[in-house]
């Protein structure tokens, strides 16, 4: 009675915890309101800045719209950084123009100055001086040590339903070790890096601690690898925010971010070893590691861009050939699973940067062209998904694990059964291909499900503060990170339902597996960097408004 008790209350406060985090994400943005206006000197008539990066021009997608027929359909970028506001010619005919000087690159330009596009001239005003209305204040966050305390509770739940199905108590080492972590990393973002909101980690954790304690239910010393794989993730998060934080910074790191992608996936090819059908792991004494995993983050700093970088190089050739290389490479490791991951991955980054249909129906049609041939080339490929749809006909054989799998996901229902009390955990790969269904058997389908919700929400949330991020950059790597990591949950919970052919991916964050549960949360810093508040304690607090330059207006107090 005591564990049928505990699953009840267990859904219970993981939907809590998870209904808090995404109410608290969405009160703490800031509203869309100018944050300097554009005033033309002839009419009058001003145009709202609601953006760090804007750009300037005659076509129907510019931020800021001139009808001047003397205007280029894309003439210019006005964007901000720390130290100020900037604008950017990008290849115009009639060029751009301050206070009557024609610009070369980025041009500093402050309150008073003149631009000028064509036959039009824009004086840049602050919103107050032109009666625009100032953006409001936050909304009052919940108190983020709540969060964490309601998830430490779960945590000690699934626990206590350890140790009594169990009946040992090494399950309460790695359980204690992640709560440990938690709350260091807490203390530590709250104290050193001064950061106010702390949701998405919050979720993040959340999933984590429920994979460590599917890990651990199995194999202790699986529980205590996957948390040291979470201080490693979690270094890889705060280095990254640290990285990412001045967007030019990574734009002169681009090229030698490339060619770290795809040494990351050579690497691989000459040094790995097959498992399981794909030579996509390295091997050294007793530790294993997946390069392709990291080489995901690598990859999405190569497509995205700032804008005035975006609107002055159109091409999308260099990124084009990395990205076909790369996939030849996945390819080459028959590591099909991530192959497909990196092409979709790439069809949302092109999208994104050109903002052209064709360009994403081209680089389908290409890649349809190319499954074709591999699958003459080597019908054995073929047969792997042969079983695609039929699992039920084959359930002694090609479809045993994904038969089983079905059989007691289902007699799980919806508070399972227990942890460690189910019967998919003697399957092979239970704790990470199969892992969904093993949460809807032992944790039950509610928890299950709010797990591949927590990560949709992700998405949803990575688009929401797109238009609010201080960078292109920030907006195509949150959202194509955002579309990596629902993806990949769709391929594995799809995959091991029979809903699409089983690939052999992770379920982000709960799969046992230290550089996917790495990987990971390098992919939601992305995310995290895209949310302004972000890095709102670096903006400085001026004392007194400077007449030459344009005040920041988001500062921390």
């Amino acid at each position: 009675m005591l564990s049928f008790g505990i699953r009840l209350i267990e859904p219970v406060v993981a939907l809590a915890v998870v209904i808090m985090c995404f109410c608290s994400l969405r009160g703490g943005r800031r509203q869309e309101k100018a944050l300097i206006v554009l005033e033309d000197t002839e009419d009058n008539s001003t145009y709202p800045v609601l953006y760090w990066e804007n750009s300037i021009g005659r076509s129907k997608s510019s931020d800021i719209r001139i009808g001047d027929p003397t205007v280029s359909r894309d003439h210019a970028v006005l964007l901000r950084r720390n130290d100020g506001w900037f604008v950017t010619d990008t290849g115009s005919k009639s060029g751009v123009y301050v206070n009557g000087e024609k610009t070369e690159g980025r041009c500093p330009v402050g309150v008073g100055d003149i631009i000028t596009c064509g036959s039009t001239s824009l004086a840049l005003r602050r919103a107050a001086d032109v009666g625009a209305k100032q953006p409001q204040k936050e909304k009052k966050t919940l108190p983020q040590g709540f969060i964490l305390t309601c998830i430490t509770m779960y945590m000690a739940l699934l626990t206590m339903q350890g140790v009594i199905n169990m009946r040992k108590l090494d399950i309460i080492i790695p359980a204690a070790a992640f709560v440990g972590v938690m709350w260091i990393f807490y203390i530590i973002s709250r104290s050193v890096f001064r950061r106010r909101n702390f949701e998405l980690e919050s979720l993040a954790l959340l999933l984590s601690g429920t994979g460590i304690m599917l890990a651990a239910a199995h194999d202790m010393r699986n529980g205590l690898t996957q948390t040291a794989a979470l201080v490693l993730g979690i270094g890889i998060y705060l280095f990254m925010l640290w990285f990412v934080e001045i967007p030019d910074r990574v734009m002169k790191w681009n090229v030698a971010i490339s060619i770290l992608t795809l040494l990351l996936l050579a690497s691989t090819l000459v040094l790995g070893r097959s498992l399981h059908g794909a030579k996509n792991w390295i091997i050294i004494g007793p530790v294993s590691v997946q390069p392709s995993e990291f080489a995901k983050i690598a990859y999405i700093f190569v497509g995205a861009s700032t804008l005035d970088v975006l609107q002055t190089k159109k091409s999308l050739a260099s990124f084009i050939v990395v990205s076909g290389i790369s996939v030849g490479l996945l390819v080459l490791m028959s590591d099909f699973g991530t192959g497909v991951i990196f092409f979709v991955t790439f069809l949302m980054i092109a999208f994104m940067r050109s903002g052209d249909i064709k360009t994403v129906i081209l680089a389908v049609t290409a890649a349809v062209l190319g499954v074709l041939v591999m699958l003459s080339a080597k019908p054995y490929i073929a047969d792997r998904f042969s079983v695609w749809g039929h699992v039920w006909e084959y359930a002694d054989e090609t479809g045993y694990q994904q038969v089983r799998s079905l059989i007691y996901s289902a007699s799980g229902g919806l508070f399972g059964v227990g942890l460690s009390d189910g019967y998919l955990q003697y399957l092979f790969a239970s704790e990470n291909d199969l892992v969904f269904c093993l949460m809807c058997e032992e944790l039950g389908c509610i928890i299950a499900l709010l797990s591949a919700a927590v990560i949709g929400g992700m998405m949803i949330y990575s688009r929401g503060v797109t238009t609010r991020s201080r960078s292109t950059f920030y907006s195509i790597a949150a959202c194509t990170a955002g579309g990596m990591l629902v993806f990949q949950s769709a391929l594995n919970i799809f995959g091991v339902t029979d809903i699409l052919p089983l690939t052999g991916v992770t379920l982000p964050f709960v799969s046992y597996g230290g550089t996917s549960m790495a990987a990971c949360w390098g992919l939601i810093s992305f995310i995290k960097a895209a949310d302004e508040r972000t890095y709102a304690r670096h903006i400085p607090k001026q004392k007194k408004p400077r007449q030459e330059k344009a005040e920041p207006d988001y500062v921390e107090v």
